[in-house]
């Protein structure tokens, strides 16, 4: 179990909540790249997303719906065994009950309406700055310049019968000016009322969560402070209560609901029957489908890239040592005394065809005449001597 700060057993931790707060999003981005992969094989997923905020947005909708009306919780928040309830400020109870037909539905706005409202003004406002940024720095496409006037040198004619349509076309431009210098204005008021808009967000948001860690608040966020409800952990006898039961009396009241013929009500069972039994397996199914396509994508990615790395081969053995030539000079007894002064080696240089060691100017000077090694005859050049050199 997590780290409990403070309050009692029924209290979420901070990381519950936050986790809690998270999945939604975690949740989308994995869609997303879900759909992605499978729209590559199936061109019609593609409009699915080009919807993207509408489709997520209707998902959460039924499925946060279908979480509070069934058991007083988020869709995020019963996947950890939490539930929602209702603090009745004016009495002072510090328990309250379930939840109300109000609060229920203002949680559904808090949690799809008003993040459906921000992703698309968000992105609304993303476009029109970028719109705005491309035509500052390029300009509009119809105010570019005559390219014939530019390569013949001509100006334009204008007669006295155009003065009419000139004076016009100034009109047009200033309007045009004072248009844009509008936009403009509406645009940085934007920019700035959406820079504090989001610091003044994102302060109350730490400012709440930091209570709530400390235990100075009962409420996680402002949204659920405004809602009046507060998290608790749900006990395994209000889970029975709250979703068995009480999923047993709404149902059957829908089901005494139904009017018609009895082939009818047959089939409107049968539909009521499939819906419940989708809504009810899918907070886990869809978690559980996202993780088995993501582990399976894992898995056949692994084995590709072990089909299409390269094969490591060993090292090749190295390679024997070069064999003196008949007609070669002799190697000396000392390694030390090079073969062609039988002094000792000064400045040693080794002739690389070979892997023999003589003395510099010795070595040159035979190579330069003869062009190959002294011992093995090999043919070799000046190029192939490299110079050796040894820390003393």
């Amino acid at each position: 179990m997590l780290f409990q700060v403070g309050g009692d057993g029924t209290r979420p931790t901070f990381f519950e909540m936050a986790a809690a707060q998270q999945l939604p999003s975690s949740l989308r981005a994995a869609l997303t790249y879900s759909l992605g992969v499978f729209a590559l094989r199936r061109s019609f997923l593609h409009k699915i997303l080009d919807y993207e905020d509408e489709f997520f947005a209707s998902l959460m909708l039924i499925l946060e719906g279908h979480s509070l009306r069934t058991t007083d919780a988020s869709f995020a928040e019963s996947l950890y065994g939490l539930k929602r309830k209702s603090v009745r400020l004016r009495l002072r109870l510090s328990k309250g009950s379930g939840l109300e037909k109000r609060q229920r539905i203002l949680s559904v706005v808090f949690l799809v309406v008003l993040p459906y409202f921000k992703s698309k003004l968000h992105g609304k406002y993303n476009k029109e700055r970028e719109a705005r940024l491309r035509e500052s720095i390029w300009g509009e496409e119809d105010q570019g310049f005559d390219e014939a006037d530019f390569f013949t040198g001509e100006e334009p004619v204008v007669s006295r019968g155009d003065s009419g349509d000139q004076e016009l076309s100034v009109r047009v431009q200033v309007a045009t000016r004072i248009k844009k210098f509008v936009l403009c204005a509406i645009l940085g008021c934007m920019h700035q009322v959406k820079v504090i808009l989001d610091f003044l967000l994102a302060g109350l948001s730490f400012t709440y969560q930091l209570l709530y860690l400390l235990d100075a608040t009962g409420f996680y966020s402002l949204g659920l402070q405004a809602l009046g409800v507060q998290v608790c952990r749900a006990t395994g006898q209000e889970l029975i209560d709250g979703y068995i039961i009480k999923n047993f009396k709404i149902r059957n009241h829908e089901r005494e609901r139904l009017r018609g013929p009895p082939w009818l009500k047959t089939v409107q069972r049968a539909l009521l029957s499939c819906s419940y039994a989708v809504l009810d397996y899918a907070q886990t199914g869809l978690i559980a489908a996202v993780f088995i396509f993501k582990m399976m994508e894992w898995w056949y990615q692994s084995a590709e890239e072990r089909l299409t790395a390269p094969t490591v081969y060993p090292p090749p053995p190295p390679l024997p040592s070069p064999k003196v030539a008949k007609e070669g000079i002799p190697l000396p007894p000392d390694r030390t005394l090079c073969a062609l002064c039988l002094q000792k080696l000064a400045n040693p240089s080794v002739v690389t065809v070979s892997g023999f060691v003589f003395c510099y100017s010795c070595v040159f000077k035979y190579v330069s005449q003869y062009k190959r090694c002294p011992v093995t005859l090999i043919p070799a050049s000046v190029d192939q001597i490299r110079r050796l050199f040894h820390d003393t």
